[in-house]
């Protein structure tokens, strides 16, 4: 009997054969399975917490050492203790909360109409082209003029009162609010359009359907800019003609040489700066709880 070709031997066992018992067949559930399983992810994430802290925590302790050590004059800069005492003081004396309540109602009044303002800027000037034409080139030269190059013009036009600081601020936090809104509208994908055009959605549905959810990270982003600069912009405002807030301090502090006083009202900023930024970061992630990206 004379043996089969070895052709036909070949063919044969890749027909009669399952793939998976085949020679150098791969099998997936011994070989692909456990290496997809022990892939490292490329990305962490898992949710920060409270380890958000970690990064001023370290400020501190490296800023207490110095302090400790003697690298840090308290001529320079008070020790952390030093300031801990002040501020303690000024808190029990109320001048501390009574400050920092007037500076919390400049940053709040004149935040909420700068995120007005930017908002009502942005979608007219985002939908509309001679919204955009008007409002996004008047905008970027405002951008470029600095805002205490400003000030002056503004104690003459509203004096050196309140109206002043709630404009000044108002300003500050429209400019990041609507250049990022006003993006996030832009980056809006057209194919969003033609389809709400093809189901007959109104300007109205249009704007509430899927402008206002597709312009939404880009907002945020300059919410956070905006709240920061809020208390940036206090900073040089209560330091012109007031009489209260926690600029006002700082200028008095600075009249007498009391560092300690002064290093109080920059923690103070500091905090409700972060406060602010931790604040709007929360409404951020239950806003855009829909998104599936890193920060979700």
């Amino acid at each position: 009997m004379t043996s089969p070709p070895l052709g036909r031997l070949g063919s044969g066992l890749a027909a009669d054969t399952p793939p998976e018992q085949r020679p150098g067949a791969l099998d997936p559930d011994h070989e692909l399975l456990p290496r997809a399983a022990t892939r490292r992810a490329l990305v962490d994430s898992r949710p920060i917490g409270a380890w958000i802290l970690a990064g001023p925590a370290l400020v501190v302790a490296l800023w207490a050492a110095g302090s400790a050590t003697g690298i840090i004059p308290d001529t320079v800069l008070s020790a952390p203790w030093t300031v801990v005492n002040t501020a303690w003081h000024l808190a029990l004396d109320g001048s501390l909360w009574s400050n920092i309540w007037a500076s919390a109602q400049r940053a709040i009044v004149g935040g909420v109409l700068g995120v007005s303002l930017a908002v009502v800027l942005a979608l007219l000037s985002g939908l509309t082209r001679p919204g955009e034409a008007l409002i996004d080139g008047t905008v970027t030269i405002y951008r470029a003029i600095p805002a205490l190059a400003l000030l002056p013009l503004f104690i003459v036009w509203f004096g050196i009162g309140e109206e002043m600081k709630i404009v000044l601020i108002t300003l500050a936090v429209a400019t990041p609010v609507y250049l990022n809104t006003h993006a996030g509208l832009r980056g809006i994908d057209r194919k969003y359009v033609e389809l709400a055009e093809t189901v007959g959605l109104s300007r109205a549905g249009f704007v509430r359907h899927i402008a206002i959810p597709g312009a939404l990270p880009g907002f945020f982003t300059g919410l956070r800019l905006g709240a920061t600069v809020a208390w940036l912009a206090l900073v040089v405002v209560e330091q012109v003609g007031a009489s209260d807030g926690i600029g006002y301090l700082m200028y008095k502090a600075r009249l007498y040489g009391l560092t300690d006083v002064i290093v109080v009202g920059l923690a103070v900023y500091a905090l409700l700066g972060f406060g602010t930024d931790l604040l709007v970061r929360f409404s951020a992630r239950k806003a855009l709880s829909w998104q599936s990206t890193l920060a979700h």
